[in-house]
């Protein structure tokens, strides 16, 4: 029997996270058929109905709320919860969802003390004071636990919204490992109808990087449109990508490939760091992400340090002077498309 708050659960798991509910038993089974289990604030292992459990098509892990104002992927993942029990989804993978920074989205900040997203792969051990330290320990056992139960293809796909404007609206970044890029990834973001894929070329502390890393997942970062509030998304602008999720839960084949616009493949070639408060930025507060600068322009300053384009051409991602010192402040990146779609494996 489901009580009334393990129904707010699978109903509402966004409403349920916020309020800081707690479901009568631990486990159950929806309306659907499907197995859900509860492992946390936020977190939520769903499995198809047991007569399917043992041809599970994948393992995805499914996050978003890392940062806590980045709202629209929230929405979207506490809907996706919703169809699953009801059976308007269907489900043929096992799926983790994690909403992420719980406080962060009860604040509508981006974090409390500090970027979640940057504190992974150990680094939160080095800040025992924050608030965010002990989440980012906990996603990256219950990431562990999920995949280490896995038999299948491993999938993580984290979902955000950039700060500003971005001249490809949907994009998403790709961490480094050092593995070969994977034709599987590719052909899953242009069924999302992504515009632009980031290649990092250094290790991170990003969730993703540490999916990927350290238990060999198939993992992206989306950043789909602008940050808003709860409630103010239009959800429908991100159709595209829902409903490519939906299909990789279900174990359903991608959409029409001819009507999917191409793929474009930028690589990480620099990143500006902020080294102290007299860092500036020669970047206006409304240049959108991968605005292009010809070679010789000079876009930061810090003391002695200068940054100026040494390519043709190179693009700024994720511009913002007002993070700590010690962070970065944006990203370069130069068009590696052609190269980089010829060498997939």
């Amino acid at each position: 029997m489901t009580s009334s708050a393990d129904s707010r659960l699978l109903d509402d798991f966004l409403a349920f996270t916020l309020a800081g509910e707690r479901p009568a038993a631990l486990s159950g089974s929806a309306p659907s058929g499907v197995r859900w289990t509860w492992q946390g604030e936020g977190v939520l292992l769903l499995e198809p109905a047991r007569v399917f459990s043992k041809t599970s098509t994948a393992s995805v892990l499914a996050s978003a709320g890392i940062h806590g104002d980045e709202t629209a992927p929230i929405e979207m993942l506490s809907r996706l919860v919703a169809d699953i029990g009801s059976g308007r989804a269907p489900l043929a993978a096992r799926v983790l969802v994690i909403l992420g920074n719980i406080g962060a989205m009860r604040a509508g900040e981006r974090y409390i003390d500090d970027d979640l997203n940057r504190l992974f792969s150990g680094r939160h051990a080095t800040l025992r004071e924050s608030r965010e330290a002990p989440r980012a320990a906990e996603l990256e056992r219950a990431a562990l636990q999920f995949f280490d139960d896995a038999a299948h293809t491993k999938w993580h796909i984290d979902m955000h919204t950039a700060i500003r404007a971005s001249v490809f609206e949907q994009f998403a970044l790709l961490p480094h490992t050092g593995a070969p890029l994977a034709r599987a990834m590719f052909d899953w973001l242009r069924d999302a109808r992504l515009q632009a894929v980031l290649l990092h070329r250094e290790k991170g502390n990003t969730f993703t990087h540490f999916t990927a890393q350290q238990a060999g997942a198939l993992a992206c970062t989306l950043e789909l449109g602008k940050v808003r509030p709860f409630g103010e998304n239009d959800l429908a602008r991100f159709a595209a990508s829902d409903a490519a999720l939906r299909r990789l839960v279900a174990g359903e084949a991608a959409s029409d490939t001819e009507a999917r616009a191409p793929l474009r493949v930028f690589t990480v070639i620099a990143q500006i760091d902020k080294q102290s408060e007299q860092f500036v930025l020669n970047v206006a507060n409304d240049v959108p992400n991968f605005t292009a600068f010809p070679a010789g322009t000079e876009l930061a300053r810090d003391g002695d340090y200068r940054y100026r384009v040494s390519h043709d051409e190179e693009r700024i991602v994720f511009p913002n002077p007002k993070v700590k010192p010690g962070l970065r402040a944006g990203l370069m990146v130069i068009d590696t498309t052609e190269s980089t779609l010829a060498s997939l494996a």
